[in-house]
């Protein structure tokens, strides 16, 4: 992959992750709860497949996401363990909102997810416009 061709997709998926924020927004407001902690996984999700892909890192899984996460950014300090934390949080209540019949989301719940959501959003915005990547 090619410089140009790694910043494109760095773009496309920061422009997706975007989508599913607002996506995530637009269920919560319907009280769709669920699936708006989903979408906020996703919206995240999207923030990481951008980060990753800016040390050519496209992990299969998403697991392997935050495998990759902590071996390339949080191991060497690069980013603080916050980061993997929160989006092992988000995976986790992803997974209970897609799989599980029995989840239940609250508006501060979903309110909570958010910020994490925020927070990871930011923070890896931040390092790939410090880093020169966007």
């Amino acid at each position: 992959m090619t410089e140009k061709n790694k910043a494109i997709n760095m773009m496309q998926e920061l422009e997706k992750g975007k989508d599913c924020l607002k996506s995530a927004d637009l269920l919560a407001v319907n009280g769709q709860l669920a699936d708006a902690v989903s979408r906020l996984y996703y919206y995240v999700y999207h923030y990481m497949r951008a980060l990753l892909l800016s040390k050519s890192l496209e992990p299969k899984t998403h697991e392997g996401i935050l495998r990759v996460l902590g071996m390339h950014f949080i191991k060497p300090q690069i980013l603080p363990t916050t980061v993997a934390h929160a989006f092992a949080r988000l995976m986790k209540y992803r997974e209970e909102a897609d799989y599980s019949p029995l989840y239940f989301v609250t508006e501060d719940d979903y309110s909570e997810f958010k910020k994490d959501a925020v927070f990871l959003s930011t923070t890896i915005e931040a390092y790939l416009k410090d880093n020169g990547y966007i």
